[in-house]
């Protein structure tokens, strides 16, 4: 499975951005109003600058207090991000976010976003390939 068929099946490649201005309390906000782990920071909403996560967030309020919330997501977000392209193989980004311990990844085509991938939507869709390959399996050996 590659990562154009997670999209593909995710029936949208929105990714939901934050500007570089806005502060971590903004940020929270929108984690909060959508219902999601991370935001990636992007001034045009195409170029990922990098990537602020609730863990992130947390983990700086629990070092330094409410304090932070005021800081500019650019003080707090993982600069370096790791990305991918639509052909890229589910089980090499599998391994990968498990290795860098991160659980969003960016999906870019001509240095562009196109779509943003999670640990949960690549265990998913892995989840439903060895399921079929389970079925396909028993099929044969009952003579199906």
């Amino acid at each position: 499975m590659t990562v154009a068929k997670i999209l593909q099946s995710k029936g949208t490649a929105d990714v939901v951005t934050i500007g570089s201005d806005k502060s971590v309390a903004d940020a929270a906000s929108v984690l909060s109003e959508k219902r999601i782990g991370s935001l990636v920071v992007s001034d045009d909403g195409t170029a990922a600058m990098g990537i602020l996560s609730e863990r992130d967030i947390v983990r700086e309020v629990g070092r330094r207090g409410h304090v932070c919330l005021g800081d500019k997501v650019t003080e707090m977000m993982t600069r370096e991000i790791v990305t991918c392209v639509k052909e890229d193989k589910a089980d090499a980004i599998l391994a990968q976010m498990t290795k860098g311990r991160f659980r969003h990844m960016p999906v870019v085509e001509g240095g562009k976003m196109i779509g943003l991938i999670t640990l949960g939507d690549v265990v998913k869709y892995r989840l439903e390939e060895i399921k079929m390959e389970k079925d396909a399996l028993e099929g044969m050996i009952m003579g199906f």
